[in-house]
């Protein structure tokens, strides 16, 4: 087995050249400008101290270069990742205390030792049960309540709260705090990097500005916020006029940590650390996929699940915060001309040369520009018209959206997360529970069949061909033994059923019995009971069963031979069933 499957980097670094390098330097430069700013408000948005933003932005982009199997994801501190730290360590610890760093150093760490178990264990295949449109929910409830929170930093108010209408009513009950100079700055930094966001690009390209780099210039407009509104802080000493900064933070590289072995702690935390693994790991892997289809690569989700869990450990073990891929950063990385990971690695040097010489500049950052950052960066994540596109196409789909967004506003993101996974896989369960199936016909001179339902077949009175759309488990054996029942009821001229499976991949074992029951039961009914388009795999499962050996009917290969075999009505079997090879390579 090649190493370079455990190691991504190995596909990479060999070949990398000083073209590589060019390009990655640039990407990294626009990056990093992006990144210092996002990394100090996602901390904020925690309650955690700027720093543990800055040093969640160093060794994480550096071991998801080496383990990381997308060449352009930009891994670090992200908004919804961060608003469920604070849900999390808000409910244990005072804000701010020296208790709910630890606290956060734990679940930084055990969120990437879970992903890294389930990258070893190879459960990638597990964010298939979280359906797109809750996790649309769960991301457009999260956007809401995160711009939510930070109004009261826009407006100088001290108000929080775990979800919108704790939230709400807290702004309600402080009003009388607004801040009026606070408001300005904040107030002003949101209209301008709103204004930016929709108007800049277009301008800067018709002045003659490339489109790439006038779309890079446009992203990295919160950097200019936060160096004017400082600037403006020192000048006029509005720190001393009561406009909240973000104070001291201390200068150099972080120092390696032990998280803390506190039994307690480690079960208070680990429901938290579950669903921030299972929402960090969905959010980046789908933005890498769809980076890598853009670029005609692949990821591979199992080693995203490594990458990511040796990224969140590491960021632990130096005092970060819980990290994942973020879908700004990673698309100015593309545009930027990021060709490897080294781009990312790149911008750990730029973060950690900033927070060993620039962190005395950031003392009279005022709070309320990165609050309006935070805003900013979010609204792109609020999808509302998905409710409505989810509701004319899925009413199911809606329901479990509705429920979503509704626990995760009004009780709290965990809550919304847990309702999620649990309606996701309930939906799964109700959906296949109840495949559909069909009975169908022959189309008219023609070897297909077709749903007597929807066209024009051929049918017999003795003859019944039953098409089920999906493979066969213990949630729907029941369903499939009902079904057959329900049709020999129906008719009673029946001599023979064909069970159609070109959608049946799997037959488990309670299936299995199912299968032996029906042909008991159908047998005793004087009806034959037959297979057609047997799948190859399923038909070695099936190889010496109890089930072939008492099979009534035949397996034929398809179902126009069936319909051939079986056309006389005779209950004398037409050929000898179809085994070895041909069943096999079905």
């Amino acid at each position: 087995m090649k190493l370079s499957r455990f190691l991504p980097v190995l596909t990479w670094l060999p070949c990398y050249n000083r073209a590589f390098l060019a390009r990655d330097l640039l990407a990294a430069v626009i990056v990093t400008v992006m990144l210092i700013p996002q990394s100090l408000a996602y901390a904020m948005l925690a309650g955690l101290p700027p720093q543990m933003g800055l040093y969640a932005s160093i060794l994480p982009l550096v071991l998801y270069a080496v383990f990381g199997s997308s060449r352009t994801l930009s891994v670090g501190p992200v908004a919804i990742t961060a608003l469920m730290a604070a849900a999390a360590l808000g409910q244990l610890f005072e804000p701010g205390s020296a208790d709910m760093v630890g606290g956060a150093i734990l679940l930084t760490a055990m969120t990437g030792l879970m992903l890294l178990v389930m990258g070893v264990c190879r459960l990638g295949f597990l964010a298939n049960f979280l359906s797109h449109p809750v996790i649309s929910g769960f991301i457009t409830a999260s956007g809401l309540v995160i711009v939510a929170s930070q109004l009261g930093p826009v407006l100088g108010i001290q108000a929080g709260g775990q979800n919108l209408y704790e939230v709400a009513m807290a702004l309600v009950r402080h009003r009388d705090e607004l801040h009026g100079l606070t408001l300005a700055i904040g107030g002003g930094v949101l209209l301008a990097l709103l204004a930016a966001r929709r108007y800049l690009k277009p301008l800067l390209t018709g002045l003659g500005v490339g489109s790439r780099l006038a779309d890079n210039l446009a992203r990295i407009a919160p950097v200019l916020a936060v160096a004017v509104t400082t600037a403006v802080t020192w000048a006029l000493g509005l720190d001393r006029a009561g406009v909240a900064v973000v104070g001291d933070v201390p200068s150099g590289l972080p120092e390696l940590v032990m998280p803390a072995a506190d039994l307690s702690l480690w079960r208070q935390l680990a429901i938290s650390a579950v669903l921030i693994s299972i929402v960090s790991f969905v959010e980046s892997v789908s933005i890498a996929q769809t980076q890598a289809a853009r670029r005609r690569e692949r990821i591979d989700p199992d080693q995203e699940l490594v990458g990511l869990g040796a990224s969140n450990l590491v960021s632990g073990m130096s005092g970060g915060m819980p990290v994942a891929g973020s879908f700004s950063r990673s698309a100015v990385n593309v545009d930027a001309g990021a060709e490897t990971p080294a781009a990312g690695a790149l911008a750990a040097l730029g973060v950690a040369l900033a927070t060993v010489f620039l962190t005395p500049a950031i003392a009279l950052l005022p709070v309320a520009t990165l609050a309006a950052t935070i805003i900013v960066s979010v609204l792109s994540l609020i999808d509302l018209p998905a409710l409505v596109r989810t509701w004319r196409y899925s009413r199911a789909d809606f329901v479990a959206m509705l429920a979503t967004i509704s626990l995760t506003l009004g009780y709290s993101v965990e809550a919304g997360i847990l309702a999620g996974v649990g309606l996701s896989i309930g939906l799964f369960l109700y959906r296949t529970s109840r495949p559909h199936s069909a009975v169908v016909g022959r189309v008219p001179g023609t070897e297909h069949f077709r749903n007597v339902r929807r066209h024009q077949v051929e049918t017999r009175a003795h003859l019944a061909m039953l098409r089920v759309d999906e493979s066969l488990y213990f949630a729907n054996a029941r369903f499939l033994e009902d079904r057959v029942l329900e049709l020999v009821s129906s008719q009673p001229e029946l001599t023979d059923i064909v069970l159609v499976c070109p959608a049946v991949n799997l037959i488990d074992a309670s299936a299995l019995e199912s299968l032996e029951a029906i042909n008991e039961r159908l047998e005793a009914g004087g009806v034959r009971f037959h297979l057609s388009e047997v799948k190859g795999p399923v038909m070695d499962r099936l190889e010496g069963t109890r089930f072939l050996e008492r099979l009534t009917g035949h397996i034929y290969l398809t179902s126009y031979q069936a319909w051939q075999a079986l056309g006389a009505g005779s209950r004398m079997a037409a050929q000898e069933p179809l085994t070895g090879d041909v069943c096999k390579n079905a």
